[in-house]
């Protein structure tokens, strides 16, 4: 029979254990026309604040890119992944975002007690998960996620704008502005186009 002392000494090791690493995850380009959608996955360092997160849509893209360097700087661990253009169109958009967002989690270098999730789906994974609706403007981790994620995709846009400059991507960021849709109808459809979603189809009749 274990003494009185040994099951406090237990029990303050369960409680010790018991909270973990946390990530964050949250994802970037399910809307666009064009391009790869883009997941994060963001483990914060609470002896390491970052001062002004928050859902990445509500900051400028001057404080997201400072954001993005102090992220990287200070959290214990993070990790980018994509879903292809040809992932999306074979598999949908929601199940590429959500192969994404796994494969961020699963590039963690250190792996979380539980994951907490932008929105209300969840992607397949071997560690405990919850999905937070609005998550990225309630959950400090998932703020981030977001924040990495939204600036990853914009640099990749801008990228493509260097190879495409007739399309604007520097400006509607793939999204289906009237723009966008010009561009498509004027020069067709570029290799980074989502032939699946109906807009790109309609060109490609």
């Amino acid at each position: 029979m274990r003494s009185k002392k040994f099951l406090r000494a237990e029990q303050a090791s369960l409680v010790w254990d018991a909270p973990g690493l946390i990530a964050g995850v949250d994802e970037a380009g399910r809307g666009p026309l064009a391009g790869p959608v883009v997941a994060a996955a963001v483990i914060l360092d609470d002896l390491n604040p970052i001062v002004g997160l928050a859902d990445s849509k509500k900051l400028t893209a001057l404080k997201r890119e400072r954001l993005y360097e102090e992220i990287r700087a200070k959290a214990l661990c993070c990790s980018i992944a994509e879903a292809s253009v040809e992932e999306i169109d074979s598999l949908n958009i929601l199940n590429a975002t959500l192969l994404a967002m796994r494969r961020a989690v699963e590039g963690l270098r250190l792996k979380p007690h539980k994951v907490l999730v932008d929105g209300n789906r969840l992607p397949v994974l071997d560690v405990l998960a919850e999905a937070i609706v609005k998550g990225d403007s309630k959950v400090p981790a998932i703020s981030a996620a977001s924040i990495l994620a939204k600036v990853h995709r914009d640099r990749w846009c801008l990228q493509l704008h260097a190879q495409y400059p007739e399309y604007g991507f520097d400006r509607h960021k793939g999204y289906g502005t009237e723009a966008h849709l010009q561009a498509l109808r004027t020069h067709g459809a570029t290799p980074w186009h989502r032939h699946s979603f109906s807009p790109v189809a309609e060109v490609l009749r």
